[in-house]
């Protein structure tokens, strides 16, 4: 009972100093923290059993990251497929995230109009996605000033976006026009 008690205070001293860095491979394995956590634990379940099999304990790191490894590919290898055979292929489009990245410069344009104190309250508040409260300590202006700020501020921004808008639009006719005109 001793060497069994033993090993789970080995064990467990083991776990405690490297509990973090095991997390840290498990999340390079998986994206999901969540998932993580369950693929460490289920690896130091895995390992457990085994502890006294490790005569070299400074290799059970690598003896955990190859158990986490294995049990990733067992869970990748048993996952549901929600693929469903058909005649025929749908339609496929690939996002290349050319619009995403238009979209991202449109709107650093368009943050530019605004004055220097107006862009660091939208950019606090929803950019980095600070309460009222945070925006205005950060900022050393009062809550209010911050609410009134960022009002104006979005209103600024509306405005601007459908002035672009209606240009866009014009351009865009005009060009026809033109095409019509050549032609």
């Amino acid at each position: 009972m001793a060497t069994s008690g033993g090993k789970v205070l080995d064990f467990e001293e083991y776990v405690r100093t490297r509990q973090e860095a095991l997390l840290r491979s498990a999340r390079r394995l998986v994206p999901d923290p969540v998932d993580a956590q369950d693929l460490l634990q289920t690896a130091l379940v895995r390992t457990y059993g085994r502890w006294d099999g490790i005569a070299d304990k400074s290799l059970a790191d690598a003896y955990l990251r190859r158990v986490m490894i294995n049990t990733r590919t067992e869970w990748w290898r048993a996952r549901k497929l929600e693929e469903v055979p058909t005649e025929q292929l749908p339609d496929a489009s690939v996002d290349d995230g050319s619009e995403q990245r238009a979209d991202r410069a449109l709107l650093m344009d368009i943050l530019g109009v605004l004055a220097p104190k107006q862009r660091s309250v939208v950019v606090l508040r929803h950019w980095e996605q600070m309460s009222t409260e945070e925006t205005a300590a950060a900022l050393g202006m009062s809550t209010g000033t911050v609410k009134s700020t960022l009002h104006r501020a979005l209103a600024r921004l509306r405005q601007e976006l459908e002035s672009r808008d209606i240009d866009a639009r014009m351009l865009e006719r005009d060009e026809r026009d033109r095409e019509r005109c050549a032609a």
